[in-house]
């Protein structure tokens, strides 16, 4: 669970899971002072750090001698009602192009890409 705090400046808030600790705000022509992630861009974090991890995670699971994986996404919301997440993945070490393949595959598999794939429901928490 996270929890988002209001801080003193406009719209700045804090998050938190209990254990980590960062920051979100919105642009100075929203009203913001870009002192933290705007809200979408946690929403391309998910998706690109699990896209990552599960990556790694199939490389060690295949022995695949996998050196570093970069991993960018950027949501387009160019269409209204349309959202559009689009990535790519860069691969570190000497690796086929099937192996290349197998792990691309994996990461197209991550656990929030399979969150975010299926209809989405907003239930209000009894506090």
């Amino acid at each position: 669970m996270i929890r988002a705090d209001s801080q003193p400046t406009n719209y700045h808030t804090e998050f938190t899971n209990g254990e980590h600790i960062s920051t979100s705000d919105t642009t100075p022509g929203k009203g913001g002072a870009n002192r933290g992630f705007r809200p979408h861009e946690l929403l391309e974090a998910a998706l690109a750090t699990c896209m990552n991890m599960t990556v790694r995670m199939a490389a060690d699971q295949q022995g695949i001698p996998l050196s570093s994986v970069s991993v960018t996404v950027s949501l387009n919301r160019e269409e209204p009602g349309k959202p559009v997440f689009e990535y790519s993945v860069q691969f570190g070490g000497a690796l086929s192009e099937a192996q290349k393949a197998r792990l691309l595959s994996a990461g197209e598999k991550c656990p929030v890409r399979n969150t975010l794939s299926h209809p989405l429901r907003f239930i209000p928490c009894a506090q």
